[in-house]
């Protein structure tokens, strides 16, 4: 099985990069499926229903989520029907699951979705939410299992590996839109702390640079924008999972001036 997985897409750069590369680069690359964090689709918070649609006629076959899954209250009828993800941890009786399992290649694939601690709203304990999720898709026979890890602090990100690894076949984080350089397999376990965002690459985590810059300048907050124009990168994962675990695994950094650069996951013994 061959899955790829793109990070926080913001606002229409991203949009437009996956409508430009996502459909071949599955050609090319023969992907079987494909997740997405879409939190951040619509104008950078949340995601509208016009653009979820959208996104999954361009080749996303799962949308996960996070902080801003909540946005555009209009999507909160359709986390229960369409293949859409919300943090697992969110305590009972919020709509929606951060969990759901497919038929992909043959094989049966969970994608869980969960968020962390440091700076988010307040959820339930993420390690023994997706420690026990994990255990429960196991005895249920799942083939494997992909974790998006939607979380600010990279302590929490690694110790979720630590507690994860050869018990999961991949997690990688979200949430800070800034890409890191930790591609590793280990244990059949493929992790890499941030994928980094799909959307504008020249400002501040995708937004227009002048409020970041003057919030920090001056302490004041003001709403933050995605630039109509700017420069753009799209950032995937593609991984090649067998008999439970990871095998094979790299990233593209696609950028919008032709541009391509490849990192190979390495492996740990």
């Amino acid at each position: 099985m061959k899955l790829a997985f793109i990070g926080d897409i913001v606002g229409r750069p991203g949009r437009s990069m996956i409508k430009e590369h996502l459909m071949k680069l599955r050609w090319e690359y023969g992907i079987d499926f494909v997740v997405a964090n879409c939190e951040n689709v619509s104008h950078g918070f949340g995601v509208t229903i016009k653009n979820a649609q959208e996104l999954f006629g361009m080749g996303i076959d799962c949308m996960s989520g996070g902080n801003h899954t909540w946005d555009k209250k209009e999507i909160e009828p359709f986390l229960e029907s369409l293949p859409m993800l919300r943090p697992h941890n969110y305590p009972d009786g919020v709509k929606g699951t951060g969990c759901r399992i497919f038929d992909v290649a043959g094989e049966r694939l969970a994608v869980l979705n969960i968020m962390g601690h440091y700076g988010m709203p307040y959820v339930d304990n993420a390690f023994r939410c997706a420690r026990d999720t994990v255990t429960q898709l196991k005895n249920d026979g799942v083939d494997h299992i992909f974790l998006d890890f939607h979380a600010e602090a990279t302590s929490e990100k690694r110790a979720m590996l630590m507690l994860l690894q050869g018990e999961v076949s991949g997690i990688i984080g979200t949430h800070t839109h800034v890409g890191s350089d930790d591609f590793q397999i280990t244990r059949g376990t493929v992790y890499l702390t941030d994928i980094g965002l799909t959307g504008c690459r020249d400002n501040v985590i995708g937004m227009d640079a002048q409020v970041p810059v003057e919030k920090f300048l001056m302490g004041v907050s003001g709403r933050f924008e995605v630039p109509e124009k700017c420069r753009k990168i799209l950032q995937i994962a593609i991984m090649t999972f067998e008999e439970r675990k990871c095998i094979d695994a790299f990233k593209l950094k696609i950028f919008d001036d032709g541009r391509i650069y490849k990192t190979d996951a390495w492996v740990e013994e």
